[in-house]
């Protein structure tokens, strides 16, 4: 059987967590560059079934998830996964990408495989050959696939896995069961029930293979904007993280809403106010290390989040935009070049996320962001990580605001909720290179989410140059001088 990555005897407690960005920004390269130098390297973990099998269809240039997959310890899923997705010379341009099948609450064992396969190849690549910390990022908010995809994370011997857009009161208890290969039940929010489906998933079902006995327990961090929700989590053994990262709205991707009633400014975007700034007394006084996160990318920031108690800092936008980002070559190009030139705008835009949280977008040419772009997408949900299971009157559906808005109103949605919304899912995917080929020549188009703050690119790169994940860490480093208090 092949073998397990071995971790490392003992975490270490960095300084800087990296980002988990978008679909696959965040990727095994960019990861593995920053624990490579003594920080968390994080992989973003949504999708990751799509990017497997989208990879292997492109042909797996340089064989790297067919690497991983071989390692992976049921060799009969791999090879199934292989037999099924593998195109030794890629796909034409005009042909679709095979499309995965989707979790369901009731069943979807198919989907589970590919989940827990895509997890582990990327927690491996990240890992391999080297003994630094690597993490995984979750959004609470795709609940079917939690189970399945940190298992997959811990298989690979993931040190750490956050997770945010919710509240991750189950994850610690996941994590505990599922380092000992035990089955879970996740607690899915059904909209229209009282009380929350039991889901369950059982890792000694996915193959006749033997499974290990006990496996590491990754340590779990709660991304959280505010103490309140930080309490909440701390004040029961059950829910209780091992550390929090505390998200302010300066952030890329989702942001909480603000606090109290939603206002808008004149360009439309969700108004922040001191209710909603991060209050590190009383993050410390829980006795739980925490990372301060958004608009932190400096020296000074580091320096002053450690002063103030604070373990240290997630940066995110910095390594969007470093040589070893996931994002296409051509994109990060636009975007250091509009942002060199004043001229990158980044909405925090209240109605694009099919989820109801704030979503950053940045505007740029031939992307969703721009108006007739959104317009002429044909609205398909062929996907479906963002869909809300619903009870309707013929029994449990699954809905999102960006799917066709025919479909969204038949399951009892509103059609006033569907304006604005966009296809994270595939928008997303596009900006990493593995966009879907529609009929007629049509390719879906990128969805690029970004931090309104880039005012490190001036320090960082201030001639435009391209910048590495080690370039980041090593600026960063020099704000560590500041010793965070007891």
């Amino acid at each position: 059987m092949p073998q397990i990555p071995t971790p490392p005897p003992a975490r270490r407690r960095p300084w800087l967590i990296q980002g988990g960005m978008g679909v696959g920004v965040s990727g095994w390269r960019l990861a593995r560059a920053v624990s490579l130098t003594g920080q968390l390297g994080v992989v973003s973990g949504t999708a990751l079934d799509v990017v497997l099998v989208r990879v292997l269809q492109t042909g797996d240039p340089g064989g790297h998830a067919r690497r991983a997959l071989a390692a992976f310890p049921l060799p009969e899923l791999a090879d199934a996964a292989l037999d099924a997705y593998f195109r030794p010379d890629g796909l034409d341009d005009d042909t679709p990408m095979r499309t995965t099948p989707r979790l369901r609450a009731d069943g979807g064992r198919r989907a589970e495989i590919l989940t827990v396969l895509g997890n582990f190849v990327e927690v491996w690549l990240a890992k391999e050959g080297h003994d630094g910390l690597v993490g995984i990022n979750y959004l609470e908010k795709i609940q079917l696939a939690t189970a399945p995809a940190m298992f997959g994370a811990i298989l690979a011997g993931v040190d750490h896995v956050l997770v945010g857009a919710g509240v991750p009161g189950q994850i610690p208890a996941l994590a505990d069961r599922l380092a000992r290969c035990e089955p879970v039940v996740t607690r899915v929010a059904v909209e229209g029930d009282e009380e929350p489906l039991a889901h369950r998933f059982d890792p000694r079902t996915l193959s006749a293979g033997p499974l290990p006995g006990r496996l590491r327990r990754p340590e779990v961090l709660a991304i959280v904007s505010l103490p309140v929700l930080a309490a909440y989590l701390a004040r029961d053994e059950a829910t209780r993280p091992d550390g929090f990262v505390v998200e302010t709205s300066g952030a890329g991707g989702h942001s909480a809403p603000p606090r109290g009633p939603l206002t808008l400014d004149a360009d439309g975007e969700p108004v922040y106010g001191p209710r909603d700034r991060p209050d590190p007394a009383r993050m410390a006084a829980l006795g739980l290390p925490f990372w301060l996160a958004g608009g932190q990318a400096s020296p000074e920031a580091v320096a002053a989040a450690r002063a103030a108690g604070a373990a240290g800092v997630q940066v995110g936008s910095a390594f969007a935009l470093c040589e070893e980002s996931g994002m296409t070559r051509a994109l990060r190009e636009e975007l250091l070049g509009r942002a060199h030139g004043g001229t990158l705008t980044v909405r925090n835009d209240p109605a694009a996320s099919p989820t109801a949280f704030p979503f950053k977008v940045a505007e740029l040419p031939g992307t969703l962001s721009e108006p007739d772009v959104a317009a002429a997408r044909r609205r398909v949900c062929d996907l479906g990580f963002l869909r809300t299971p619903v009870r309707g009157p013929r029994g449990l559906a699954y809905r999102c605001a960006a799917e066709p808005v025919a479909a969204y109103v038949r399951k009892g949605g509103a059609e006033a909720d569907t304006l604005g919304k966009r296809c994270l899912c595939n928008g997303l995917l596009a900006t990493i290179g593995l966009a879907q080929r529609r009929p007629r020549g049509r390719i879906e188009a990128p969805l690029v989410t970004i931090g309104k703050d880039l005012s490190f690119l001036t320090r960082l790169a201030p001639d435009a140059a391209p910048y590495t994940a080690a370039d980041v860490v090593a600026w960063l480093s020099t704000g560590v001088g500041a010793a965070p208090r007891a």
